[in-house]
């Protein structure tokens, strides 16, 4: 058995301890935001939070994360009200989606280090965020508003 903090409430699951965290969240869990993209960790679409950091689930082993706080998608606001949600939101940043929840991940753990980030800043914290729509320049602008959000919050 494996202990775990998912958004705020600790979930016990039975399982090998090698099994990737996403397939946890996904399939035990019941919290299916958090996407499979390519489960070798380089498109970022099943990024979530571990202890406030942006960490790739599909090569995590649940047993590294037992009794760390771990935050999907769906326990950074239940209902949008997250800056970076609101800003994506704003700005129609969505195309097709499957990505956004990695990238929104991506996006909330850099503002959380870094409040007001420059273009680099955004390109380095979302590099490897893959978007096959190609809606890069809508994120870095989403990342931007949502970092002016934060400061009227």
């Amino acid at each position: 058995m494996v202990s775990l903090l998912v958004n705020g409430k600790k979930k016990d699951v039975t399982l090998d301890p090698s099994t990737p965290l996403l397939w946890v969240l996904r399939d035990h869990l019941g919290l299916i935001g958090t996407k499979f993209g390519c489960g070798i960790a380089q498109c970022g679409a099943c990024t979530v939070h571990v202890d406030g950091v942006a960490r790739r689930s599909c090569v995590t082993p649940v047993s590294e994360v037992a009794d760390k706080s771990i935050t999907t998608i769906e326990g950074l606001s239940a209902d949008g009200s997250h800056p970076v949600q609101r800003a994506w939101a704003e700005l129609d940043v969505v195309q097709c989606g499957y990505c956004q929840s990695g990238q929104i991940m991506s996006a909330a753990a850099l503002l959380a280090a870094t409040p007001n980030p420059s273009d680099a800043d955004i390109d380095t914290a979302l590099n490897g965020n893959i978007c096959r729509c190609g809606t890069y320049q809508r994120v870095r602008a989403a990342v931007h508003r949502a970092a002016k959000l934060n400061k009227v919050d």
